[in-house]
């Protein structure tokens, strides 16, 4: 398997924070986010990975010049941001007919991928994509999902109010290659991965609920919250 990280927005929502420092390497107890997603992979075996990068890059790309990365990650620059599914297509190569990981690395999670994988290799057969799934007080601010009896998303609440239930996509994923094709072939003028692609597979895509720590560092109180709590 392979990995494709998403690094490349503005982290506005962070600011000031991010004025100066890309939201990728904010750190968390005093490692830098995209580090900790980088070291996870690799203790998960996965240790071919392709990160975007476009705001502050210049930092990313420094940042992996000095630390001994260089033999598991390759750096994209997106002179424009492409959006999620946009940067997914225009790499879609880089997969090489294989499965692999889409992460938004802006969330930061304590789940072990190794159970994260084998729950995507047992997956329904009828299943071409595995989400990651966790349980939010905050319904409104997330995408929140809907199951049938074996855990099957048949449905998706975009950040309403009211959505049915608590459950939410925690954006990452394991991609079949079925899934990989498919979007190569059908999908390739799409630019947002949540709002333009997943609709599009309802009933195909198996959710994995993480019970651990995880939490979408995007905002201020968010990552204070992060760096404040034992764990």
């Amino acid at each position: 398997m392979k990995a494709m990280l998403l690094a490349a927005g503005y982290g506005t929502r962070l600011r000031p924070l991010t004025d100066k420092t890309p939201k990728c390497l904010l750190p968390i107890k005093g490692k830098p986010l995209l580090q900790i997603w980088v070291d996870n992979l690799i203790e998960a075996g996965i240790k071919n990975i392709l990160i975007n990068t476009h705001y502050l890059s210049d930092q990313v790309n420094e940042f992996f010049e000095k630390n001994d990365y260089s033999k598991y990650v390759s750096l994209v620059y997106e002179k424009e941001l492409l959006g999620t599914a946009g940067t997914l297509i225009k790499n879609i190569d880089f997969f090489e007919n294989d499965e692999g990981f889409l992460i938004h690395s802006d969330n930061f999670c304590l789940e072990n991928l190794s159970s994260f994988i084998n729950s995507h290799l047992n997956r329904p057969k009828e299943s071409i994509m595995t989400m990651m799934t966790f349980r939010t007080n905050t319904p409104e601010q997330c995408g929140i999902v809907e199951l049938n009896e074996h855990s099957l998303v048949i449905n998706f609440h975009e950040k309403k109010l009211n959505s049915p239930g608590n459950l939410a996509n925690g954006a990452i994923y394991l991609m079949s290659k079925e899934f990989l094709t498919d979007l190569k072939r059908n999908h390739f003028n799409k630019n947002d991965f949540s709002c333009e692609i997943l609709n599009q597979y309802l009933g195909k895509i198996y959710s994995f609920e993480t019970r651990k720590i995880f939490i979408d560092i995007g905002n201020i109180i968010n990552y204070n919250y992060v760096n404040n709590i034992n764990f």
